[in-house]
C-alpha cells in the first residue's frame, strides 16, 4: 500500500536541498554584484549609500564613503548658463566642509549637450576656471534608460520631480544616505533655502 505522507527524515532532506539551492542562488547574485563593481540595482537599494560612481580621476567613488556626512550632489555641465554656480559650490564646500558637508559634482551631457568630451577636460576646466577641489565623478547619464543607477533609484523612490530636469539640479543627502531635500537648477548655491537645508541636515 502506497504511503502519501512524508516522514520527518524526508522533510528534513527536502528542506536541506531547498536551502542549498537558495544559498547557491544568493552566492551567484553576490558574485554578479561584485562583478558589476559593487553597484546595487536601483530596485534593491534603500539609500544613496548603496550606490557607487567612478571618480573623475578614474577610481571608485562609493557614496558609502560619506556616511555620517551631508552630501550636496549636483549634476553639472561646463558650457551651461548655470555653470557659474561652480563658484558658489566651491564657496559652500570651503565654508562647510569642516562641519561635515561634502559637495559632489556629477558631470553630465544629457541636457543640451553642454558638457565637454571627457573627464580630463572637465577637471581641467573646473580647476582652471573655478579652483574646484571638491569631489567629482566621471561623466554619466542622469536621465532615461541609460541613467546611472543612483538616478534611477531617485526616480523610483522619490518621484519624477526629484529627477534633474536640467544641469545643476541639487540633492541634499543626509548622513544616513537619505534624500532629504532637492532644489531645481534656478536655486543657486547662495540661496538661503539651500543653505538652511544644508545646515538643518548637518545639525541632525
Amino acid at each position: 500500500m502506497m504511503q502519501w505522507g512524508l516522514r520527518l527524515e524526508d522533510m528534513i532532506t527536502i528542506w536541506q536541498s531547498m536551502s542549498l539551492k537558495l544559498t547557491q542562488r544568493f552566492l551567484l547574485l553576490l558574485a554578479l554584484f561584485m562583478l558589476k563593481g559593487g553597484v546595487m540595482p536601483a530596485a534593491a537599494a534603500t539609500t544613496a549609500h548603496d550606490f557607487s560612481f567612478t571618480s573623475i580621476d578614474g577610481g571608485d567613488l562609493p557614496l558609502e564613503t560619506y556616511r555620517g556626512k551631508v552630501v550636496l550632489l549636483v549634476n553639472t555641465a561646463s558650457m551651461c548658463g548655470f555653470t557659474g554656480q561652480y563658484e558658489g559650490l566651491q564657496s559652500l564646500w570651503t565654508e562647510y566642509k569642516d562641519k561635515g558637508l561634502v559637495v559632489l559634482a556629477v558631470p553630465s551631457d544629457d541636457f543640451g549637450g553642454q558638457e565637454l568630451d571627457d573627464a580630463k577636460q572637465v577637471k581641467e576646466f573646473c580647476t582652471l576656471n573655478y579652483g574646484i577641489d571638491f569631489p567629482m565623478t566621471d561623466i554619466v547619464h542622469v536621465k532615461g534608460p541609460n541613467a546611472h543607477p543612483y538616478y534611477k533609484w531617485i526616480a523610483d523612490a522619490h518621484g519624477v520631480l526629484a529627477v534633474p530636469r536640467w544641469n545643476f539640479h541639487k540633492h541634499v543627502i543626509d548622513g544616513n544616505g537619505d534624500l532629504v531635500d532637492w532644489f531645481a537648477s534656478s536655486t543657486g548655491p547662495k540661496s538661503g533655502r539651500l543653505r538652511k537645508s544644508i545646515e538643518t541636515a548637518l545639525a541632525n
